[in-house]
């Protein structure tokens, strides 16, 4: 099996090899626990000892799945797949989902994809552009803070059926996210 690109950093975030994960889960029954329990075992001996716990016990679920078997990259625990795109921008988090709406409502392949109207909630410090695309699949576009007070835009498309849906939807999502920088 192909080594998980998110393993490194597991460890790093973690303080512990991958080896003790897979020793540690295995030994529990991993293979035989739901993608909760697993988590849960990982939340277990992270809690208090870092920063976003429930956050790091899902990644190393998720990464022990595939190690596993269980699950293919992007595959969701329902079996559907997801994907996300994100690139970061000199806009703080309101400006780029202002500009990002106005380019959303006039670009082919966005409007050719949604099946309803979008909606935008969020707060002062991450907004969220969402909608249903013509296949079943959550469209979700967030604009997220980082720490020099400019804003990452994230495109996330979840529901997919398939790895193949799911790469084709990628390129999608990069050459529109490209196409909107370009625009900036």
């Amino acid at each position: 099996m192909a080594e998980n690109p998110r393993i490194a950093s597991i460890e790093r975030a973690t303080e512990r090899p991958w080896e003790e994960w897979v020793t540690l889960l295995s030994g529990a029954g991993g293979k035989d626990l739901s993608h909760k329990d697993i988590a849960s075992k990982v939340y277990e001996e992270l809690e208090g000892s870092m920063e976003q716990a429930g956050w790091w016990a899902q990644s190393v679920a998720v990464a022990y799945e595939h190690h596993i078997g269980r699950r293919l990259p992007g595959q969701r625990s329902d079996g559907t797949f997801q994907l996300s795109v994100s690139r970061s921008t000199a806009l703080g988090v309101e400006g780029l989902m202002e500009r990002w709406s106005e380019f959303a409502s006039t670009h082919a392949a966005v409007q050719e994809l949604l099946a309803e109207p979008p909606r935008i909630s969020g707060t002062d410090s991450r907004m969220t552009w969402r909608s249903k695309a013509v296949d079943g699949s959550a469209v979700l576009v967030t604009s997220e803070p980082k720490k020099d007070g400019t804003a990452s835009i994230v495109a996330t498309q979840a529901g997919l059926p398939s790895p193949e849906a799911n790469d084709a939807a990628r390129q999608v999502w990069v050459g529109v996210l490209t196409g909107f920088l370009e625009r900036l």
